[in-house]
């Protein structure tokens, strides 16, 4: 995310409608990213899964959303109280906003502003989803998104992003959201399955993804989505930051895709189309903290590392017996670390700052402050996403039931199947809506 910049009156920036657009294109493409994980994940889960896994992402998109107007903006963007939280009674409902202020230091208003923060927000709670399928109320979840961006994500994003965060201030360096995104959504996803347990039948059962199509899908949409999420982190396209920025996010993707299939090969013969979108993942992932101060070497660099460290993590859950359903904690939480910590390497200090890692003469400073942000931000996110989980399996209970999971969590708790195979053309078993068939039509047809 860009820095905030003080002006002088004399010098104060003016409204750009290049930017302003380009921002609301950005914003766009943020948004469908969240649909895009929602097919990502939905495809990898077991089909009597795959609806819920779907609107576990797709909750998030209207529950956020108006926490992030009636509170959550003022709490991350507002003015800053000790370094830990901000505060603005204008932003409390972007109420007090006028439609042509602009955001401090920038050329495009405070809602364009709000408005590309709140996707971030938005996809956030999705990530951790994918680390639960198959066995949580839909109900649990939807109350764990709205506590959990209130006490964690918006806390958080006002220590890396918010002017006078402790993190933002101490100068660690996070473009896009490697720590207040990935790391705290992965952080949050190991404390939760800790809390709840694992899946009926974990290590015993075949668990194989229903639908590779619909993973290579929503790889694609979030391939698309994030050069949106990356690019426009700058907040404006006047100096070449940017584009520097969408040039690293394409050329570290293609890179730990191609290392994920190489150590992929090596390790179990194979190159598989999973394995290829989450190499795909994994780079987005790692690229995010990063892009903005490595040049496109240095992004080679760091998603080829993010790719095999993410395909070698994968694996962890068996070693050490946590149901990980999606690989949240092997892809964005080791991702995001890599990325963040490879920040203290590689930047070169011509990009977005002149901030220099070690390999470019700076030594290890800024490998030191980047270490700060990663492990405050996943120590955090980890103890309060756990206790959160914990309140709420001991009051309304996070789990539904062990033969309501076993028959399928589609079913109980949406009253509905992704796939009909019966011929008949509808999903939900439990509506009457269907126009009775005439007998001798019936006679016909079993005939």
């Amino acid at each position: 995310m860009a820095s905030a910049i003080t002006t002088l009156a004399a010098d104060a920036p003016t409204l750009s409608a290049a930017n302003t657009g380009f921002m609301l294109i950005c914003s766009a493409l943020v948004m469908l990213m969240t649909p895009g994980l929602a097919f990502f994940y939905g495809g990898m889960v077991r089909v009597k899964s795959s609806l819920n896994m779907l609107m576990m992402s797709f909750i998030s998109l209207g529950i956020v959303t108006i926490l992030w107007v009636l509170y959550g903006f003022s709490l991350a963007f507002g003015t800053d109280s000790g370094s830990l939280i901000g505060w603005n009674s204008d932003y409390v409902g972007l109420s007090g906003i006028g439609i042509t202020e602009l955001w401090d230091g920038y050329t495009i208003p405070v809602y364009v502003f709000a408005v590309f923060q709140l996707m971030f927000a938005v996809i956030t709670p999705a990530l951790i989803s994918g680390a639960l399928a198959d066995r949580v109320k839909f109900s649990a979840w939807a109350l764990f998104t709205a506590l959990w961006v209130t006490v964690v994500y918006f806390p958080v994003a006002h220590w890396v992003w918010g002017a006078g965060g402790w993190l933002f201030e101490l100068g660690v360096i996070d473009f896009a959201g490697g720590t207040a995104v990935h790391i705290n959504a992965g952080a949050a996803a190991l404390g939760v399955i800790l809390v709840i347990g694992k899946r009926v039948g974990f290590k015993k059962d075949p668990m194989r993804p229903h639908s590779l199509p619909l993973v290579m899908l929503g790889a694609g949409l979030l391939w698309f989505g994030w050069f949106g999420f990356n690019a426009g982190s700058w907040l404006g396209n006047d100096d070449g930051v940017g584009a520097v920025m969408f040039v690293n996010t394409q050329v570290a993707t293609a890179a730990a895709m191609l290392a994920w299939l190489a150590y992929e090969k090596l390790r179990h013969g194979s190159f598989t189309t999973l394995g290829a979108a989450s190499g795909a993942v994994a780079g987005l992932v790692a690229i995010t903290p990063a892009g903005g101060a490595v040049s496109p070497l240095g992004a080679i660099a760091v998603g080829a590392i993010a790719g095999v460290l993410c395909a070698m993590a994968v694996g962890l859950k068996y070693r050490f017996g946590f149901d990980d359903s999606l690989d949240v904690v092997g892809v964005h939480l080791v991702g995001g670390v890599a990325g963040s910590l490879l920040v203290g390497l590689f930047a070169t200090g011509g990009v977005q700052s002149d901030v220099a890692g070690l390999f470019y003469g700076g030594g290890l400073e800024q490998l030191g402050k980047q270490a700060v942000g990663v492990f405050a931000v996943l120590a955090y996110s980890l103890v309060v996403s756990a206790l959160l989980a914990f309140l709420l399996d001991k009051t309304m209970g996070m789990r539904v039931t062990e033969d309501d999971e076993v028959s399928g969590i589609d079913q109980v708790e949406h009253a509905e199947t992704a796939y009909d195979f019966s011929g008949a053309g509808g999903g939900a078993s439990s509506r009457s809506t269907a126009v009775p068939v005439p007998a001798a039509a019936s006679k016909k047809v079993d005939a």
